[in-house]
């Protein structure tokens, strides 16, 4: 059934991209600069294809995995409250326990587990199941856009002179060049975004929502920090996993938060 989720026209435009933007790296960019038969080309063909695999995995996870669907478990018999102590919430549209973080989805139509967003381009949720690797897709792909902007600059610079002769292929390049500098700007605007809310251990919606608390408490002459801001980096933690080395692996890690309850600046 997840799989389905790849029959939809913006993932399949985001596989096209990925699939246009490798071509051009390896075939155009990577071939007029070095030659793709050179000891450069070849490493420089291997990076760029190992940032591609990244992506396309980290993709895949993003679509397919449930982004943290609540147990279906009766609110009394399981003992989950809020950690204020206050009396547990319940969903007005589907009626359904709400934990902490939850948010109802219109899109899915179900509620999702610490949700940030519903991402159209991956037809999925983003929520705690799944954030890690949605996070990292964003880490990838920005990486490998400026990779291969980089390798564009080195190959107009080697070879500019024969481009000017030839208009089509002039016309191409300098498409791409705006086409690969926007995609650039634009992904790292948005993984920016992100490690700015896994600092703060925020998700999309609670930073929205936070800046009318922000607002409230200084109207109130009061200072306002976020409830699950426990400090740089354990919010990382709670997010990428307690081991640094797999920070970057599109994989999810487990970790001490269940999805259900999360340590709370009180708390700590």
């Amino acid at each position: 059934m997840s799989c389905r989720r790849f029959l939809s026209i913006p993932v399949i435009s985001v596989i096209l991209v990925m699939g246009f933007v490798y071509y051009i790296t390896l075939f155009v960019f990577i071939d007029d600069w070095v030659g793709l038969h050179s000891s450069h080309g070849k490493l420089n063909a291997f990076v760029f294809s190992f940032l591609a695999f990244l992506c396309l995995v980290s993709l895949s996870i993003c679509v397919v995995i449930d982004p943290g669907r609540v147990p279906a478990h009766d609110v009394e018999d399981s003992g989950w409250s809020h950690s204020n102590g206050t009396e547990s919430r319940k969903c007005d549209k589907c009626f359904a326990y709400k934990p902490p973080r939850t948010h109802h989805c219109r899109v899915c139509r179900r509620c999702v587990l610490k949700m940030d967003h519903h991402c159209l381009w991956i037809n999925n949720c983003v929520g705690y199941a799944n954030y890690k690797a949605f996070f990292v897709l964003v880490f990838y792909a920005t990486v490998a856009c400026i990779y291969s902007t980089v390798l564009m600059v080195c190959c107009i610079f080697t070879n500019g002179n024969s481009y000017a002769g030839n208009v089509p292929l002039k016309t191409f390049m300098v498409s791409c060049g705006v086409f690969m500098i926007g995609l650039s700007l634009t992904l790292g605007t948005l993984l920016c975004w992100h490690i700015y809310l896994i600092a703060h251990n925020m998700t999309t919606i609670e930073h929205y929502d936070s800046k009318r608390a922000s607002w409230l408490a200084r109207k109130s002459g009061q200072s306002y920090r976020h409830q699950y801001d426990i400090g740089a980096y354990k919010n990382i933690t709670s997010v990428l996993g307690p081991n640094m080395i797999k920070w970057l692996c599109p994989t999810f890690t487990r970790n001490p938060e269940d999805g259900i309850r999360f340590s709370a600046s009180r708390d700590s």
